[in-house]
């Protein structure tokens, strides 16, 4: 995890580009039930971002599941005072059954979905009473199924906020679904952020300039398909190299694996 000095540069980085809603993670691998000095280090990481960018901007946690239920509880209710837009995949999804209970014990928007693949596994998940659904439309079956996700949260009054921590052919993908869904919240993107090989990324478009958000809002794309145009020769010679993505390996501290 970056330290929090770290996280204010990245923080100015992503204000100076318009952005209005910032995501991270405030919390190394946790125990079961970790220490006190723990929670308190949770807290305080978000209260330097909030007093840092004051009311005006949304943040959100993404906590990849890396809490059980018991310190769900414990640690939420600290947080509320800073007034989040939404606490992203609190638990593990093997835990659908008890996102209920996550919901129930705080106030915090709950959202998850990113490792659900299909209507049939958002169902129950919709049914607990979260409030943002987070289909990933490059692993739940695309476009259609996704805007099918989409349409069956809002028979739950439940938005979507499609996960996609990837490259600009996903994102416009996404946001072509973002345009057309009533119940569309607001979009995850990671591009100009620095993470892995994000530089070559963005070199897969003839005209990047079509993700500008200056205001904090993306215009409609209109161009033909998705709205893009795939810089070939740029997808070629990042081809030779292959996908090196590795996700990196946690362990607690006494060495068993941890959940990243």
């Amino acid at each position: 995890m970056k330290e929090t000095e770290e996280v204010l540069k990245n923080v100015q980085i992503q204000l100076d580009r318009g952005l209005t809603a910032l995501k991270w993670c405030p919390a190394d691998s946790l125990e079961h039930i970790d220490t006190a000095t723990e929670l308190k280090n949770i807290v305080a990481r978000v209260e330097a971002v909030r007093n840092y960018v004051g009311d005006d901007i949304d943040l959100c946690l993404d906590f990849h599941g890396r809490f059980s239920m018991a310190m769900s509880r414990r640690v939420f209710p600290l947080l509320e005072p800073y007034n989040l837009m939404f606490i992203e995949e609190p638990v593990l999804p093997e835990y659908t059954d008890h996102f209920g209970l996550v919901v129930q014990s705080t106030s915090i928007p709950i959202a998850t979905g990113e490792r659900l693949f299909s209507r049939t596994e958002f169902k129950d998940v919709l049914r607990s009473g979260i409030a943002v659904a987070q289909p990933d439309l490059s692993h739940a079956a695309g476009i259609s199924e996704t805007r099918r996700i989409a349409a069956m949260a809002e028979t739950y009054n439940v938005d979507i906020a499609p996960h996609c921590p990837l490259g600009p052919i996903a994102l416009a993908a996404c946001l072509q679904i973002d345009f057309a869904t009533p119940n569309f919240l607001i979009q995850e993107q990671i591009l100009g952020l620095g993470k892995g090989n994000n530089g070559a990324l963005m070199k897969y478009l003839v005209d990047f300039s079509v993700f500008d958000a200056p205001n904090g809002y993306i215009e409609l794309m209109t161009k033909p398909g998705l709205g893009i145009e795939v810089d070939e020769k740029a997808v070629r010679e990042a081809s030779v190299n292959g996908h090196r993505f590795r996700g990196p390996e946690w362990h607690h501290r006494d060495g068993s694996f941890a959940e990243w």
